[in-house]
């Protein structure tokens, strides 16, 4: 296997994130983004969307979005499931991981991509989209610290998946201007007790 990452971005993060936690180490190449290295002929061969992560199997087989990657490497290494040991919980935890994706990721990308130096030149930006997405992000923020009164976890009694994926938002968030406001307690107990884990910094 070969894993194509990108250190600064979000989703090969969770990859990185999801490895450490099992105890896995995968060979990796490293795909230099701000200098476009991923809208390159040679990688968009790997990937026609010019986005990390890619997981390239020994047969040639390419695996693209964190998620699918995460899935294939947690079938093939079952133990520390970090997607559920029963049905219910694989159920809840998918449930929790897109009400993530949906209402604190996308939000938080959304206003970096239209207001972030990075994207200048590289998408269409518009500031006005980007505040309002910075405020809905807010919002949601809101409502997961109410979500979280008396859980140590987002998804199930152990830690997920679903926490990974929150964890790599809110740090996009926390660089990009969308940060946790201090007086959401409980998320911002939940962040601190997720960063301070030894696979955070993967």
């Amino acid at each position: 296997m070969l894993l194509y990452d990108m250190t600064s971005a979000m989703n090969p993060r969770r990859v990185r994130i999801f490895l450490a936690e099992k105890g896995l180490t995968i060979p990796t190449r490293q795909v230099d983004g701000l200098n476009r290295e991923n809208l390159q002929p040679e990688f968009l061969s790997k990937n026609s969307l010019g986005k990390t992560p890619v997981l390239e199997l020994d047969d040639g087989t390419l695996l693209t979005e964190s998620i699918a990657i995460c899935r294939y490497l947690e079938a093939l290494h079952p133990e520390k499931p970090l997607f559920g040991r029963t049905v219910l919980e694989q159920a809840q935890i998918e449930m929790w991981t897109r009400r993530i994706e949906f209402e604190i990721v996308m939000p938080i990308i959304t206003n970096f991509r239209h207001t972030g130096q990075y994207w200048i030149g590289r998408v269409p930006q518009e500031p006005a989209c980007g505040e309002f997405y910075h405020a809905r992000a807010l919002e949601a923020f809101e409502w997961l610290d109410k979500e979280l009164v008396g859980k140590e976890f987002i998804a199930a009694d152990h830690y997920t998946i679903a926490d990974i994926v929150a964890q790599c938002g809110f740090l996009v968030g926390k660089a990009t201007g969308t940060r946790i406001p201090p007086e959401l307690k409980e998320l911002t107990r939940w962040y601190a007790a997720m960063v301070a884990r030894p696979t955070a910094r993967a």
